[in-house]
């Protein structure tokens, strides 16, 4: 089945997509434990002792392992989250209603990196509900991919007042989470929506109008920089470049 682009009712160069609300988002297994076989001494008869010698003794066979089950993603992941939502590394935690940790499937293929909560997110304490989010879902729809078979989480975990862009000490704070997710999830494909968080996993050298569409390598995870969806609703126009972004994502996830 050909995908067209979302939003689309009629041929594909003409956008019939129209939000009319402005975004309000810019939007680790535990060890095997180790386990001692213990052999008995078995006591040799006397030399001189005329008995006839005595039938071989077998060591006792070794206890069976008890090996604690390796945690998978999931409870891992769970507890992952249970951590970050007492963090206080940086001020925002102190400025916003709660953390917004991330949510999806813990082995998805694709992660969706976004830059930090908006107003929606912090109120309901999930990631992209708010328009930006909507819109979100509806492109993942057109290239045929579900919210439930991705994971998505931003940059920060914490809305920033206003919804301003994350300072570089809290993107700095807030790290080591995002970095524990990616390690647990193990995506083959990340997405990064926006310049914050493109600069956050590539370098904060790279400007996103010219990175958006090229593929990059984060630790053998292929990377694909596109524009917000944030953007997209203040600028059409950018609808189309990010439709063809996500079109090479869902080709790399078949190849």
């Amino acid at each position: 089945m050909k995908h067209q682009p979302w939003g689309e009712s009629q041929p594909s160069d003409q956008m019939a997509l129209d939000f009319t609300q402005p975004a309000d988002a810019p939007g680790h297994p535990g060890q095997l434990s180790l386990w001692d076989v213990g052999l008995g001494r078995v006591a040799s008869a006397p030399i001189s002792a005329p008995a006839p010698a005595p039938a071989p003794a077998s060591a006792p066979a070794p206890a069976t392992p008890v090996t604690a089950p390796v945690p998978d993603a999931s409870a891992q992941l769970d507890a992952l989250r249970a951590d970050a939502l007492g963090c206080h590394r940086c001020g925002l935690r102190d400025t916003c209603k709660g953390v917004v940790f991330g949510e999806g499937d813990p082995r998805a293929r694709v992660l969706l990196i976004g830059e930090g909560p908006g107003q929606v997110e912090d109120d309901t304490g999930r990631p992209f509900v708010g328009a930006a989010g909507q819109l979100l879902d509806r492109i993942l729809e057109a290239v045929g991919l579900r919210r439930e078979e991705v994971y998505i989480a931003n940059v920060v975990k914490c809305r920033p007042p206003g919804n301003r862009i994350p300072t570089p000490a809290e993107r700095a704070a807030c790290r080591p989470w995002l970095d524990r997710q990616i390690e647990l999830i193990a995506p083959a494909v990340m997405v990064c929506l926006g310049a914050s968080s493109a600069q956050v996993i590539l370098g904060d050298e790279l400007r996103i109008t010219q990175a958006r569409g090229r593929w990059f390598d984060y630790n053998e995870i292929k990377v694909m920089p596109t524009f917000h969806p944030a953007a997209i609703l203040r600028d059409p126009s950018k609808r189309r470049p990010v439709w063809e972004d996500f079109k090479k994502v869902k080709e790399a996830l078949g190849s």
